[in-house]
C-alpha cells in the first residue's frame, strides 16, 4: 500500500508542477480507485498532501522569478478561509453526494478547458 500511495504521490506532485493540479484531480480519483480509499478520505489525505507539494512548486517558481508575491498572498488568504469552509461541508455531506458532486465537477473543468 505504501508503494501505491507513493506512485499517487508522485503522480500528484508531477502534475502539480507542471499543470497546477494535483491534489483534486489526480490524487482524489487514484486514492479511490486504485487504492481503495472512500471518497472523503481520499478528498482528506489529498489536502494533507497539498502543503509540501506547494512549497516545493513555489519554491522551484519563485527561484526562477515566476511568483508574484502579492497575488499569492491574496490567493492564500482566500483559500484559506475558503478550504475551511470547505473541510467543514466535507466532515457533513453524504459521500454519494460528494462523488456526483466531484463528478459534475471534473466535468465541468473538461468541457471548459476545451471550449476555451
Amino acid at each position: 500500500m505504501n508503494r501505491r500511495l507513493a506512485t499517487i504521490g508522485g503522480a500528484g506532485g508531477l502534475l502539480s508542477g507542471l499543470l497546477g493540479v494535483g491534489g483534486g484531480l489526480i490524487m482524489v480519483p487514484l486514492l479511490v480507485f486504485w487504492a481503495g480509499y472512500r471518497q472523503r478520505d481520499a478528498h482528506a489525505m489529498s489536502l494533507g498532501a497539498i502543503i509540501p507539494i506547494s512549497l516545493a512548486s513555489v519554491i522551484t517558481f519563485g527561484a526562477a522569478g515566476e511568483v508574484r508575491a502579492g497575488y499569492a498572498v491574496a490567493l492564500t488568504a482566500g483559500s484559506v478561509v475558503g478550504a475551511s469552509v470547505g473541510a467543514r461541508l466535507l466532515a457533513h455531506i453524504d459521500e454519494r453526494a460528494l462523488k456526483i458532486a466531484f463528478g459534475l465537477f471534473l466535468g465541468a473543468a473538461s468541457v471548459l478547458l476545451f471550449l476555451r
